[in-house]
């Protein structure tokens, strides 16, 4: 079996630790990026079984050549880490920002997953992870809405998915909660210690940690755990 995994958003910190994870045992990696492909091109000087696949999801057009190019690809594993917030509160959201947020979270993830299905099918093994939120939990944060709606809307698992166990095709969804990263570090650290206080373990996740966890669940190391929520989260 040619060991080939899908990561999306691999630029963030998070994709970027999972990708490198990855390479390290020997996966080729497709990895996915909107604008920041720095990081990424870094990595790949150094190993070229990196390949690095760019596509804005809120272009429907552009989407829809991405989706039909990575369907040639023999991908047993696929991950979704694709992420776009608004910082939109319920009162704030409309149709038109709750839509942009559904296309790039959860939507175009799930075509794409289906493109790989037959692919898995046909060799016996597949491992999709879709990575949510701790907030979906608590029912988001007050800037937050349109993100954590579509992070809830992707942690839905259709009967069919659920059935593919007996064809070694693994489905998780895994929630993260507060991340140790730049992104996160930007909030007031006022506010950041507070949250952190909330944490049972009373400390924000490494990239790394969470990285772990996610190639765990979507490479061979996976041979029983399917259609679960899984929570890493300190405790949370």
């Amino acid at each position: 079996m040619k060991k080939n995994v899908l990561i999306l958003g691999a630029s963030s910190e998070i994709g970027l630790a999972t990708t490198r994870l990855f390479l390290k045992n020997k996966w080729s990696v497709y990895a996915h990026y909107n604008k920041n492909k720095k990081e990424l091109e870094k990595i790949q000087f150094e190993n070229q079984m990196l390949h690095l696949l760019k596509c804005n999801f809120e272009n429907l057009s552009e989407t829809n050549k991405f989706i039909k190019k990575i369907y040639i690809k023999q991908i047993c594993s696929f991950v979704n880490l694709a992420s776009y917030m608004d910082n939109k509160s319920y009162k704030e959201s409309s149709s038109a920002s709750l839509i942009k947020a559904l296309m790039v979270n959860t939507i175009t993830p799930i075509q794409i997953q289906k493109k790989l299905l037959p692919f898995m099918i046909k060799i016996n093994f597949g491992r999709i992870l879709n990575v949510s939120s701790i907030g979906v939990k608590y029912g988001g944060g007050e800037f937050t809405y349109n993100y954590s709606f579509s992070k809830q809307a992707l942690e839905y698992i259709p009967a069919y998915l659920r059935n593919l166990t007996n064809k070694n095709i693994l489905t998780n969804v895994l929630r993260v909660g507060v991340l140790d990263i730049k992104r996160e570090k930007k909030i007031k650290e006022k506010n950041m210690n507070k949250r952190i206080k909330l944490i049972p373990i009373k400390r924000a996740a490494k990239a790394s940690e969470v990285a772990e966890t996610i190639f765990n669940l979507s490479s061979e190391k996976n041979t029983y755990i399917a259609n679960e929520k899984i929570t890493i989260a300190g405790g949370e």
